[in-house]
């Protein structure tokens, strides 16, 4: 089906909108605001250096390593039901990607951000609850099996596309596919450790330097 080019020219803006709101929205790194704010220094320097959740809770403060998770996982899910409100479901998806996108590679801190996982979680919530919780329990179900948190990420990712397709949310599949892609990408180091046997588990005790 041709597309009106007239409604492309004026469409642009609003796609631009929507993709620069999600953006500003997904770049807050709310994982290096909230470790400062609870006296923990830059997040940057601590375990891996990445400023989610997982890395905030190596600080040893749960409670700081909870609020970065929520908040970051709102930082999709906000952007879809704004961007959605206003301008209906293409623009949740543009918005909810570009907040990923953000959350991945925030300008504030030269385009180094986190891995993205509870920003797709949030943002994938948002555009379809049930098949969010779907993501979430697959998540919690391969976590509670194999105790890598990592390995759980990625599963959850690549099942999401399929979950999306077997619903019948054409629109959303290929956005799927992406953000899939892209945390693949993100956790290349860790799936190195996962095929070596090497990726800490869940709960684990860091081996003592004698030990190890």
């Amino acid at each position: 089906m041709l597309i009106d080019p007239i409604s492309i020219e004026y469409s642009a803006p609003y796609y631009a909108m929507a993709l620069a709101f999600g953006y500003l929205l997904g770049s807050i790194p709310f994982g290096l605001v909230f470790t400062r704010m609870a006296g923990l220094g830059d997040i940057r320097s601590v375990g891996s250096g990445n400023i989610g959740a997982t890395n905030v809770l190596r600080t040893g403060n749960r409670w700081v390593a909870a609020a970065t998770l929520v908040a970051d996982g709102a930082k999709g899910a906000i952007a879809v039901l704004i961007a959605r409100y206003v301008a209906g479901d293409t623009m949740a998806v543009l918005a909810g990607t570009a907040a990923f996108v953000g959350h991945i590679f925030p300008v504030w801190l030269g385009f180094k951000g986190g891995k993205g996982v509870a920003t797709f979680l949030g943002l994938t919530l948002a555009l379809s609850f049930p098949i969010g919780l779907a993501a979430c329990a697959t998540w919690l179900v391969t976590a509670a099996v194999t105790r890598i948190s990592s390995l759980s990420a990625l599963v959850a990712a690549a099942l999401a596309p399929a979950y999306f397709w077997y619903a019948d949310y054409w629109l959303i599949i290929p956005f799927a596919v992406f953000y899939a892609v892209l945390i693949f990408i993100r956790h290349k180091d860790n799936i190195q450790r996962i095929l070596a046997g090497e990726e800490p588990r869940i709960g684990a005790k860091k081996k003592t330097a004698e030990e190890a």
